[in-house]
């Protein structure tokens, strides 16, 4: 018999450094014997990457529900497509943002709801949640400064997301500790350390506690 999969997320405000720890984890997974998948949203898959495109690009100028229904629609892909497979097979899938970014970008900091955002993801999960996630906590100031990098040539850097004023990325921080607040046994808060390394550490000390190792 297959063992069942677990399935784990990483979420952050921008700059945060989920991308980062959570390709660092699977490393060490891998080194550790574990099937391992790492996927991220929106994306991970020929579709979801082509919706993560009109999403993130700084050219297009889309309406809250809009974006919202995008977002799900990406989910709903990846769901079918990469992580439930991945999870009956025994792998441990490790994902970049998953559905509780959309209650705290889209229900909090869009001010759609959280109930309508809640109803939509459990039809895009398929009830599928994840066995852990990990929200990294940072200053929105900080984040944002390595999301956006340098500001050349007087343009505005980053994209279409990272782009949206600092008070719209105060409300997705507080959405998120909101989310944490909501769901303490799975959602564990991780400040980011002043070294990645270190970070990495208190990541995988609370990873070890889910995977018993």
């Amino acid at each position: 018999m297959v063992k069942k999969g677990i399935f784990i997320t990483f979420e952050g405000i921008e700059g945060c450094g989920k991308s980062t720890q959570s390709k660092l984890l699977c490393k060490r997974l891998r080194e550790l014997g574990f099937s391992v998948l790492h996927t991220r949203e929106p994306g991970g898959n020929e579709v979801s990457e082509k919706i993560r495109t009109l999403l993130l690009s700084p050219a297009n100028t889309i309406t809250p529900i809009a974006e919202l229904l995008l977002y799900e629609a990406s989910r709903a892909q990846l769901v079918k497509e990469v992580i439930e497979p991945a999870i009956k097979k025994g792998f441990v899938v490790v994902c970049d943002r998953f559905s509780d970014a959309t209650l705290a970008y889209q229900g909090y900091a869009r001010g759609l709801g959280v109930e309508l955002v809640k109803t939509l993801n459990k039809i895009a999960t398929q009830g599928i949640t994840p066995n852990l996630t990990i929200y990294l906590h940072t200053s929105v100031e900080k984040g944002l400064s390595r999301a956006r990098g340098l500001e050349k040539s007087g343009h505005k850097a980053g994209d279409r997301i990272e782009r949206e004023s600092l008070a719209f990325h105060k409300k997705v921080r507080n959405g998120y500790l909101a989310v944490a607040k909501t769901y303490p046994g799975r959602v564990k808060v991780i400040n980011v350390a002043n070294t990645i390394e270190k970070t990495q550490k208190l990541v995988f000390e609370t990873i070890k506690k889910c995977l018993k190792i």
